[in-house]
């Protein structure tokens, strides 16, 4: 990482809050073919509401840019199937997904959102 004049630059981490979250998804075991559900580990990288202080103009241009996502952290599984056990890889499920930035506002107007969400769709 190369230094500036004014200090060092920011890195990735410093413009989201991680969390661990477990994620549940149907998967089917190519060893018996049985199907289940599966808890897969993710790490959570959401977008800060503000910028960090000291951010310079580049930072200021990368944190525009920037997106909720979310990494998986399980890259194998063990079969719910008794007579299986066996070990499977994850496959089919993205090891790096975006997340969609939800509006968020006060509870009174969540009925408000839905309303103007679902009113612009023609249903017929």
């Amino acid at each position: 990482m190369e230094q500036r004049a004014g200090g060092a630059e920011m890195e990735e981490r410093d413009f989201f809050d991680e969390r661990p979250e477990e994620r549940t998804h149907t998967m089917i075991c190519p060893h018996c073919g049985q199907a289940g559900e599966y808890q897969l580990n993710w790490l959570v990288r959401r977008k800060k509401q503000q910028i960090p202080r000291g951010a310079d103009e580049r930072d200021r241009a990368r944190f525009a840019k920037a997106q909720s996502y979310m990494v998986r952290r399980d890259d194998l599984v063990g079969c719910k199937n008794i007579r299986c056990r066996k070990r499977f890889e994850v496959t089919g499920i993205q090891s790096v997904a975006d997340l969609q930035e939800a509006v968020t506002g006060p509870a009174e107007n969540r009925a408000e959102r839905i309303k103007a969400a679902f009113g612009r769709r023609n249903l017929g």
